[in-house]
């Protein structure tokens, strides 16, 4: 699968509010990213979710992470979300997301659970927390996955460290 955006970079806006929510995501697309996810762990996320969608849906590839549950994905898909993220390897969330049209990008640490989150057809994978493995241990995981399956690296990746994992 060809990464659907033009930055192989999803922006994590963890923590936002609602009041912050359109500023934040604004100056994330003005930088230049279009995948913007929002953690449900973030305060409303039920409001500021859908303020996103309908102001920069048009613009980037939109949606939520930190998605544990496939009843939340029915709410997500009617809020308009495109890309659901998840921490873990959930194959009902995976599949009720991919029926919905949408991008998923599980988390996974493991070869095992990379082949079991593409299996159920996930689109893109998470690499949870990459902090832990480092650049060396990413490498070698992507050479045994197909090689048009995009891989991030999550957890520990700032501007200031970004870890090469070509």
């Amino acid at each position: 699968m060809q990464w659907q955006t033009n930055l192989p970079l999803i922006a994590i806006l963890r923590g936002i509010t609602p009041d912050e929510a359109l500023a934040h995501v604004g100056a994330v697309i003005d930088a230049g990213f279009d995948a913007v996810e929002i953690p449900l762990n973030s305060p409303q996320w039920e409001k500021s979710i859908p303020q996103v969608v309908d102001a920069y849906g048009e613009q980037a590839l939109i949606g939520a992470g930190t998605v544990l549950q496939p009843e939340q994905v029915d709410r997500l898909a009617a809020m308009g979300c495109r890309l659901i993220v998840t921490p873990n390897i959930q194959p009902e969330v995976i599949r009720r997301a991919v029926g919905y049209g949408m991008t998923v990008c599980p988390g996974c640490a493991t070869a095992s659970e990379a082949f079991s989150a593409l299996d159920a057809g996930a689109q893109a994978l998470k690499i949870f927390p990459s902090s832990a493995f480092g650049p060396d241990y990413i490498k070698a995981l992507k050479a045994v996955l197909p090689p048009e399956v995009p891989v991030f690296a999550v957890g520990g990746v700032t501007p200031e460290k970004p870890g090469a994992v070509d």
